[in-house]
């Protein structure tokens, strides 16, 4: 079955915020192969996907039956050790192809203050039911 068109628009949060820890920026490092010392640039994936988790628990919507298309992100600021994250997913389009829903979403990782730290771009694409 199809996703509901009406999602458009619609937000959701992450379940909770995230502290940017030297050990989670290390693990997540090693896991990536990225060198250095510094915040990966793809490590606000972490947070991004507890946001779409919501969004598919909160939808019914299988992981299972999604496919990563795309992934971006645009920075206001280099995230450091010590910051308190927290996600929240916009579904920004949605449109079928092929008996396929194209998903667009938006994730804006935000600092304790508020603050706009990046935002994530992502497309899905949904195969529906078997």
């Amino acid at each position: 079955m199809p996703v509901d068109p009406s999602l458009v628009g619609r937000e959701f949060p992450a379940p909770a915020p995230l502290t940017v820890t030297a050990e989670r920026v290390g693990d997540f490092a090693a896991a990536v192969a990225h060198p250095g010392e510094d915040v990966p640039p793809t490590f606000p994936i972490v947070l991004a996907f507890d946001a779409m988790q919501a969004f598919l628990d909160a939808e019914a919507i299988d992981l299972h039956r999604i496919v990563h298309g795309e992934q971006r992100f645009a920075y206001a600021r280099p995230i450091a050790v010590g910051d308190e994250l927290s996600a929240t997913l916009t579904v920004t389009g949605l449109r079928q192809i092929g008996g396929a829903d194209i998903i667009a979403t938006s994730s804006e990782i935000t600092d304790a203050s508020g603050a706009v730290v990046c935002t994530g771009k992502a497309t899905l694409v949904h195969g529906g039911a078997a």
